[in-house]
């Protein structure tokens, strides 16, 4: 008698080993914030320029486009005004300059806490080198710009700077004189390579961005106001 032949169960199907996610959103969309972020700062950079160069009054979003070969559309996209664009490159310097400065508690001594913010404000001029004509356009009487830089930025530096130039003066690191002549005086020294950069250019043939020509400059200042001896080689 002829045995009946067992059929094998069907093996179940395998699963497919890999699922088939879709593109997460997450990534995509960081990648436009990155994008806004970079044309924003694309646009901060040509406005600082075209700023500096012919002042709040002549500076026009056309020609800023023009410098970031940007649709002037976009530009009003992201700063629907002059005025809102001129604040915001104002609060990019600003915001950098704070991010480079020591805080008002540190630990340093009267005379290093003002040496390290002279040092971190030169340098950063050297790195924004239209920072101090941004700002000399604005310095003339009854500008509405001029006061609000004040009161939103130099007024609190001041307050804080001061009582650290008044302490180093006590103990003879800073002449006595007005703190806040001594302060400008500071300023002013830190502003020479940048605001004078073409006139240092054209009659002694130096280039004032120039890495050696920049160390150099530090060096004297440190000499000169802190007492600092020459690094030598």
């Amino acid at each position: 008698m002829t045995r009946p032949v067992k059929r094998k169960k069907a093996l179940p199907k395998r699963e497919a080993q890999f699922e088939i996610k879709p593109i997460p959103k997450i990534g995509l969309k960081r990648r436009e914030q990155q994008r806004s972020i970079d044309t924003r700062t694309t646009i901060i950079c040509a406005a600082l320029a075209e700023f500096a160069e012919k002042g709040f009054e002549a500076a026009s979003i056309r020609c800023i486009a023009q410098r970031t070969g940007l649709q002037h559309p976009l530009i009003t996209y992201h700063y629907r005004t002059k005025d809102i664009l001129w604040r915001a490159v104002a609060e990019h310097l600003f915001a950098e300059i704070k991010r480079k400065t020591p805080p008002v508690n540190s630990t340093l001594s009267a005379r290093d806490y003002v040496r390290e913010r002279l040092r971190n404000l030169f340098y950063f001029t050297v790195d924004y080198q239209d920072f101090h004509q941004f700002m000399l356009r604005e310095n003339r009487p009854n500008n509405p710009r001029l006061s609000w830089l004040i009161e939103r930025f130099l007024r609190p530096a001041l307050r804080d700077i001061l009582p650290k130039i008044e302490e180093a003066q006590r103990t003879g690191h800073l002449p006595p004189s007005d703190p806040i002549l001594v302060h400008y005086m500071l300023i002013g020294i830190t502003s020479a390579l940048s605001s004078l950069g073409s006139e240092i250019k054209e009659i002694a043939r130096i280039e004032p961005d120039a890495p050696d020509v920049v160390g150099a400059y530090w060096e004297l200042i440190d000499m000169t106001v802190f007492g600092r001896k020459a690094c030598r080689d």
